[in-house]
């Protein structure tokens, strides 16, 4: 094996922790996003929970779209004043949240 073929596969490697760190954390701010809608419609113990758990669930439903799109539609459902351009605000925010708590975990 030469140089490139080493280069190449340290490459690919990388490439395959990034997304997997990446999607860790997507994971991580959804569960906190969770968390955080079930405390805004005043759900909380298990079943905030439990919440956040079909929060996560919604990024693989094609049904649901995406987090962002649940927890609107379940706000509305809800009775709770709070739009899309500050549950997406709040998505960024966690985001960061996320990385830095994975990231503490990863180094421990």
């Amino acid at each position: 094996m030469n140089a490139f073929d080493d280069r190449e596969k340290a490459f690919e490697a990388k490439f395959h922790l990034d997304q997997e760190m990446e999607f860790k954390v997507r994971i991580r701010r959804d569960k906190l996003l969770g968390l955080w809608a079930a405390e805004q419609m005043g759900i909380g113990g298990d079943s905030a929970k439990i919440y956040a758990l079909s929060v996560v669930d919604a990024e693989f439903d094609a049904a649901d779209h995406d987090a962002g799109h649940k927890v609107a539609r379940d706000f509305v459902a809800n009775g709770v004043p709070i739009d899309e351009a500050a549950i997406r605000h709040q998505m960024t925010v966690l985001l960061v949240i996320a990385k830095e708590q994975i990231l503490t975990e990863l180094a421990r």
